[in-house]
Parts: C-alpha cells; structure tokens; sequence
C-alpha cells in the first residue's frame, strides 16, 4: 500500500492557516511532536476530488526560510526534507493574507525559489473586500507564476478549487530533495511590493475598520481598562456559566456511586470504586465546565485578532521588568497550560527573554489549578454579590492577578541575576480583526476538553488508585482511623512537621505528594483521603466541598489557595523544561525558587489570616 503523498500548508503567522487547516482536514487530525524536538506537528487528511487522499501538514507559521527561532527552523527543514521523520513535501500550499499583500509576497517568493509544485491560497478575501480592496487574482498569477484560489477559510470557501489546483501538482513530478541559494531578502521585498502595487487597487481604504477599532483598544488610557475589563468578565463567567453543568456532573457521579453499591458487595472492589475512582477522579472532573468556558474565552481573544493588541498593551508593564510584549502571549497562553506556554516561548528571538519567560511561565495559573481554586472557594467564600460582580468570581480574578504580580517579581529579579542582559525591543505585525470561525472554535475547544479528560483517565486515574491503595493498607484496627493507620497516613505524618509551619495538615501533605504529577490530582487525592474515612452513605451523599468546610480552618484553606498560586508545576511542566532548555540545571532551579516562594507565600498567608481572625 502506498503512503499518501504529504503537502506542507505554510505561511506567515496570522494570515489563517490554521483555519484553513481545520476546514480542509475537520476532524481528521492527529497531532504530535517532531522527533528530537517539542515543536507540534499538527497532520490532517486532505481529500482530494478525484477521491484520493494526502497528508496534510500544518508547519509552524514563518517569516522565512532563513529561521530566527526553531519553529521557523521546523518549517524550513521540512520544506527541504532535512526534518528527523518527515518526507519530502510532494506540494506546498501557501497561505496568504489577502489585505497584506506587500509583507505576504516576499515569502511566497521565497517558496518558489525552492522549485517544489506550489500553489498560493489567497485567504480572507472576504476582509480584502471589507477593507475596500480588488484584487486581479488572474494578474496575480501571471506575476507569480503559480496557481493563485481565492479562500475564505473560515466560511470554507473556495476549498473545491484549492483541491482542483493541489491535485495535479501531487502527480507532475516525482519527489526530490529541494535545495536553496541564500536570497537578497531586500530584493525580494521590492519585487513583493511591485506585484501588489500592481495586482492590488483601493488600498487607500485597507484596514479602515480595524485601524477604528484600534484607536480603542490600543489607547493608552481606554485600552488597559478594556483589557481588564474582557480579563474580569472572562473569570466571573467561569464561575457564573459552569455552575449548572457541574451540578449535572456532580449528580451523575452521586448517581454512579449508587449504583456500585447496588450492584457490588462490600469490599474491595466497591470500595475501589467509590473511595477511590469516582470521588477521586469525579472530584476533577466535575471542573471541566469551568476548563471549557476557560479554554472558549481564550480561543477567542486568539482568532478574533485582540490577542497580539494585549500583547501590545503589555510592552510598557513587561519591559519594567526587563521583557518584551512579545513574553505575554506565552505567558497567556500558560493560562490553559504551561506546557504550551513554555513551547510558545520559541517565539521569542532573545535567548534571555526566552529563557526568563520559561521560568516565570509556571506562575501563571493553568487551568489545572482551576479545579483546586475551585473547589476552595467554593467551600470557604460565599457566593454573594459584590456590587454587579460575585464574591467567588473576584476571589479568583484576585489569584489569578496574584499569579501574574508574581510572575512579574519574578522576572524582574531573574532579569536582575541569573539572566541578566540587554532589554530587546519588542516589535509584531497586528493582524485584522474578524469573527472566530465557529468551526475552528469547536475543534480547538473538543481538543483541549479531551485532552483534560485524556489526564483525567491516565495520570489522575493512575494517581488516585496508587493513593488509595496506601490510604486502605495496611487495613486499622477497629476503631482507629483508616487513613492514620495507613502508608499513606504515616507518609503523611511525616511530611506533616514540614509544612505544618505554614498551617498545613495531614491530608494536605498526604494530596501535596501525588499533586505533582498533574496540579489537579491534589483535588482527586483529598477527595479519595477523605472519603476513606467516612461513612458509606457521607460518601455517596457528600460532596469534597463539605468536608473541607468541615474540617478544616479558614486560615489553612487560605494558605492552601496562595501555595497554589507558586507552587512548583507537575513532572510535565519540568520535562518539557528541560527539553527547551536542553539540560536539567534550569528545571531544577525552577523547582527550587517555586517551592520557596509557594512556602514563604502559604506561610505568610496562614498567620496573617489567624492575627486577622484572632486566633
């Protein structure tokens, strides 16, 4: 059986390529690392209109084939069949900003020198005409001397025809290795703006709606308090709108606990069930609304264009502590996960920059934190209106903004030592806004919901049944506590004289140890600690919150919310560290400052809410 032939869609960040990506292959996708290196490598399959089908390959967006950071490095050695585990591209597929001809040609021309079948993908011409300008697609064919298809990605037209064009370059040639000359890019940059000056007319109104907006948004005074004000309502709606689908999942979880004891003897089994598997891994799960609405707000800053404008309104705060606006999309991007937001740091051209953005990138609150602020506040802060805001929504606003004054502490003093150098400038092509594609946003959020409930049912699940089996053995006396009897129990105990200082128990110290392998199994390991002490029926009737509320004092549950705020991030976070950083020196001082900052925080916390409280 022969392999598909692959084809390599390409093209500068933001001109759409990842929304034609989506539209051509939808859910046929697989994504993945290129070997040897953490830079995704995101495969569709593109079927064609004879009923073939090719590989799609969606390469890191780039600028040039001459790389200034190692995502453009990917791109180009694919494109020239040097990448560890790729073949040769039998086409290429350029996608084009169609309201940016002038920047966008350049790269174009740069493909074509490589001599591989090519055709142009000449996307959001529906903006093109919004902004008032015509585009002589025919003409530009000529000038370029490849095929040239009108495509609006998100509306998914002109697919038909980009498959008619891609088909009989798939079959023209044979593949072969693809070889390039050094190119006198200023050259290429006037023979770009020629082809547009002369393909292109109306361009006096190019950019009209969004040059509007932007004196809005980009305002020095207007634009903070706007991106605030989206950041303050994104947190309010993630308590706000979850709070009904967590009480549907809540029921389903109570509904499956008794069913297992309908259903099973008393015993290990059932016990396994019940104390282990649905309060523990229910006890995460039940967060995934509030991940969803978390994941969709993000989504949406990206595709509508106004995540590059924050990053803009960022430059001035970032550059105080010795960054550039180009850190605050990795590090908005932490919020979803550091992992990604550590990746995204290959961005950034200043080794240094990089280097301090991925050690400050843990400090931003993933969503795996969501569930353990979550599940806090829920116990200990009332829901109750404060103004036109609730109670609960500002609490968590408040951590999140903690999370990010620590970050920028934290770079301020590695920007000040251990990375200490020039400040580079910051400098990023603002792209036009447009409506997200319904579409892309349902992918892109299926992708990350799966990919939660994924380490909902491999690591946490993994996580909670190691705990319980040493929170349930060796099996106590009767009378004495199961979980103080137990190896998890005496482990505890130990690790109880060092946090203890800082107002931890027990069953904190026993959920600290397994929270390291994902942020949200310190949620799932006090849901099991709990429940294995409790009664059968306080285990299918109550729920984590209530037994935290119950058992614990407010100045510890406060010291637990500002661990959390520093706390040191799962084993994923230190891998995919030391693979950027190729080595184990930074991980490892990456732990060391984070534990001490989520010591020192939790400490300070706990007694000034007990000198606060009077006890």
């Amino acid at each position: 059986m022969t392999a598909a032939p692959a084809v390599a869609l390409v093209g500068n960040p933001n001109a759409g390529k990842t929304s034609l990506f989506n539209a051509l292959t939808g859910a046929r996708q697989k994504v993945a690392n290129y070997p040897g290196v953490t830079v995704e490598r995101k495969a569709g399959v593109l079927r064609l209109p004879d009923g073939s089908s090719a590989e799609l390959i969606d390469l890191p967006g780039a600028y040039s084939l001459d790389p200034r950071s190692p995502d453009e490095a990917v791109t180009r050695n694919v494109l020239m069949g040097r990448q560890e585990g790729e073949t040769l591209p039998r086409a290429i597929v350029a996608v084009v900003d169609a309201t940016n001809l002038p920047a966008q040609l350049r790269f174009v021309l740069e493909l074509k020198m490589l001599g591989r079948p090519l055709v142009v993908a000449l996307n959001m011409m529906d903006l093109a005409k919004r902004d008032g300008l015509t585009i002589d697609v025919p003409a530009l064919e000529r000038e370029l001397g490849v095929p040239v298809v009108p495509t609006v990605a998100v509306r998914r037209r002109g697919l038909d025809d980009l498959g008619q064009k891609v088909l009989p370059l798939l079959t023209k040639i044979e593949a072969a290795s693809a070889s390039r000359e050094p190119q006198d890019m200023r050259s290429l940059q006037r023979r770009a703006r020629q082809i547009a000056d002369a393909v292109v007319t109306g361009g006096h109104q190019a950019g009209g709606l969004t040059r509007r907006i932007d004196r809005v948004v980009l305002h020095p005074v207007a634009g903070p308090l706007i991106l605030a004000a989206v950041l303050f309502f994104m947190f309010q709606a993630v308590f706000a709108w979850a709070e009904a689908p967590m009480a549907w999942i809540e029921g389903l979880i109570a509904v499956l606990q008794g069913a297992a004891s309908n259903i099973l003897p008393a015993g290990f089994l059932r016990n396994l069930i019940n104390e282990g598997l649905l309060a523990g891994v229910g006890a995460v799960i039940v967060f995934l609304p509030q991940i969803v609405i978390l994941f969709a707000f993000i989504l949406v800053l990206e595709q509508s264009g106004y995540m590059t404008r924050a990053a803009f309104l960022m430059d001035r705060l970032m550059a105080s502590v010795g960054l550039s606006g180009r850190a605050f999309i990795p590090l908005l991007s932490s919020f979803a996960c550091a992992i990604p937001g550590i990746m995204a740091t290959r961005t950034i051209a200043d080794p240094r920059d990089r280097l301090t953005t991925i050690l400050i990138a843990p400090l931003m609150t993933c969503s795996a934190r969501l569930p353990v602020y979550a599940v806090i506040i829920a116990a200990f802060i009332p829901d109750r209106p404060v103004g036109f805001a609730n109670l609960q929504g500002l609490v968590l606003f408040g951590l999140y903004a903690f999370g990010v004054v620590g970050a920028l502490l934290a770079a301020l003093a590695l920007r000040s030592t251990v990375t200490k150098g020039k400040h580079s400038g910051f400098l990023m092509e603002m792209p036009k806004y447009q409506w997200p594609a319904i579409r892309d946003l349902g992918i892109g959020i299926w992708q990350r919901a799966w990919a939660f409930l994924r380490r909902a049912g491999t690591i946490i699940l993994a996580s909670t049944i190691v705990l319980w089996a040493f929170a349930s053995f060796p099996r106590a006396p009767e009378g004495v506590s199961q979980v103080d009897y137990s190896i998890a129990g005496r482990i505890g105990t130990g690790l109880e004289h060092v946090f203890a200082p800082i107002g931890f128990n027990k069953e904190i110290s026993i959920a600290l140890v397994p929270g390291m392998a994902a942020r949200e199994v310190a949620v799932a390991a006090l849901g099991t600690v709990y429940a294995i002490d409790a009664e059968e029926e306080d285990v299918l009737q109550g729920q984590l919150v209530d037994r935290l509320r119950n058992a614990w004092p407010l100045p510890t549950a406060l010291a637990f919310l500002a661990w959390f705020v520093f706390a040191p991030q799962c084993i994923s976070t230190f891998a995919v560290t030391r693979r950027e950083t190729n080595g184990y020196k930074w991980p490892i001082f990456m732990f060391a400052y984070l534990f001490a900052m989520a010591y020192v925080g939790a400490g300070i916390t706990y007694w000034t809410a007990r000198w606060a409280l009077g006890a």
